[in-house]
């Protein structure tokens, strides 16, 4: 069943109200400089950003995304991750460098879930630029790591998979 044309009205511990449009089918019609390796649904259930990012967002995206993601609802568990390290910044710091988009308070994977979702904004270039950017991290553990070891330089891995790179594979 479509989903273009939905509106997606946004009730969280961080937005009241927002409301997007899914101008897209889910996992389609991406920008073709963005090819993301991982989808949301398998990132939450890799393991990242310690469990705590999308507790409070069930209700926003499709139910199935959180069947078996790895959450905790009351604090930020490293062990949830998947290479069992905190490779995350506080939101503070994303803040103070400037790097939230409004519409998308929780940052760029927020921004990913509901570009993955179907919905197209204004911030699009700009974060499909900075995902992009995140190249450099791939070029390191290909230059510094023994194909597949993922106990070599896991924070840097745990940081990939945050950004949709399938860093299991580097």
């Amino acid at each position: 069943m479509s989903m273009v044309g939905r509106i997606i009205i946004v009730n969280d511990k961080m937005q009241h109200g927002y409301q997007y449009i899914l101008s897209e089918q889910e996992g389609c019609c991406f920008d073709p400089e963005f090819t993301p390796e991982l989808t949301p649904k398998q990132m939450l259930e890799l393991g990242v950003f310690g469990g705590k990012y999308m507790t409070d967002c069930r209700g926003e995206f499709p139910p199935d995304w959180f069947v078996h993601a790895k959450l905790c609802s009351e604090k930020h568990r490293s062990d949830l991750n998947y290479f069992g390290i905190n490779a995350s910044q506080p939101l503070s710091y994303w803040r103070k460098k400037g790097w939230i988009y409004e519409e998308d308070p929780r940052g760029w994977f927020q921004w990913y879930c509901r570009y993955y979702w179907g919905r197209r904004c204004p911030d699009d270039a700009r974060q499909i630029g900075r995902w992009k950017a995140m190249v450099r991290h791939v070029a390191q553990l290909k230059a510094n790591c023994v194909p597949g070891d993922g106990t070599c330089r896991r924070r840097q891995r745990q940081a990939l998979l945050h950004w949709a790179y399938d860093s299991r594979r580097i």
